[in-house]
């Protein structure tokens, strides 16, 4: 039986945006969707290799503004959104995209749009520790205060997705961000693949997950399409753990020149947003611009997530098992 209660209701929407080549052309895009509510927006799009940053951080400020100007509270952008996904290659020249998370010329130029507009940003870069580095997102409240970052824990290493020539693996755990707005988990990418992370951040309080994303097609075999499997995954998720989820992808095509020749990735959006039973409430296609926009109230999925009973009868005297490699205790 559902009893009356106060409401807090949250807006989630996802942009998905392709760039070219030109810069003009570009902008143009970026300035042309009608306006709709949203709270939560989701950015999908793909990137210039070359490092023109100004261009993408004026790209991404363009995005931001719109997204407030539909009543935005939380942006969400796709993961290493300064640049094309690098990790196509093993060159030593693509460390030089990595910068210490002090100072970063990124994140502080989002922190002032956050603050001057009121919105909660995730910021994904790739960050320089002395000598290790990490593929990291930053987490900038709606008053502008970086709320700390997130290391990304599971680290990729196959054709076209050659993290671990680049990032170590992440030491921060998996955390939970009081915002302004609502609790929020935030894990990237290959993380999405692992419900051990889902949960951990949920029994930390998370109300909203966030996974901002980059992928798409297997240079190694071009019949191989993950999308949907992908998508499942993220949806069960949710469905688990009772509370909405929202993931972003970039699309287009990069081409990035490698010690074997060029390699190629045709990166599939699909960005969407899924409810707290896991059901599909907005999505986009692999190729087309695209706005989801989806409500939740936080306090009746709360409602729903304690009667439910999945945390109430939860055995963590039982999982052990999850603390080894191979299943022997």
């Amino acid at each position: 039986m559902e009893m009356e209660g106060r409401r807090r209701e949250v807006v989630v929407s996802s942009l998905q945006f392709a760039c070219s080549d030109d810069i003009s052309s570009n902008v143009a895009s970026a300035e042309r969707f009608p306006l709709s509510p949203l709270s939560l927006p989701l950015f999908s799009f793909s990137l210039l290799l070359e490092k023109k940053v100004n261009f993408a951080h004026n790209l991404l400020c363009r995005l931001v503004r719109e997204a407030h100007a539909k009543g935005a509270n939380i942006v969400l952008i796709q993961e290493l959104f300064e640049g094309y996904y690098f990790c196509q290659a093993q060159r030593e020249d693509y460390f030089q995209r990595a910068k210490p998370y002090k100072d970063h010329p990124t994140i502080a130029r989002m922190q002032k749009l956050a603050k001057e507009l009121g919105v909660v940003i995730p910021v994904s870069f790739f960050e320089e520790a002395n000598t290790a580095h990490y593929n990291s997102i930053a987490i900038i409240d709606a008053d502008g205060t970086d709320l700390g970052i997130y290391r990304k824990s599971h680290i990729p290493d196959g054709p076209g997705y050659q993290e671990k020539f680049y990032f170590n693996p992440g030491d921060t755990g998996f955390k939970v961000f009081q915002t302004k707005f609502a609790k929020i988990g935030v894990a990237i990418c290959w993380d999405q693949w692992f419900p051990e992370a889902a949960r951990a951040m949920v029994l930390q309080g998370a109300e909203v997950l966030f996974y901002p994303t980059a992928i798409g097609s297997e240079p190694q075999d071009q019949g191989l399409d993950s999308r949907d499997h992908w998508r499942r995954v993220m949806q069960g998720h949710a469905g688990a753990n009772v509370v909405p989820l929202v993931a972003s992808n970039r699309i287009g095509k990069e081409i990035i020149e490698t010690e074997h020749g060029p390699s190629q990735i045709t990166f599939y959006g699909n960005s969407f947003i899924a409810g707290p039973t896991g059901e599909i409430v907005a999505e986009a296609d692999d190729k087309t611009e695209a706005v989801l926009v989806a409500q939740f109230d936080l306090e009746k999925i709360k409602s729903k997530r304690q009667s439910w009973g999945v945390f109430r009868d939860r055995r963590p005297d039982l999982y052990k098992v999850l603390l080894t490699m191979d299943g022997n205790l």
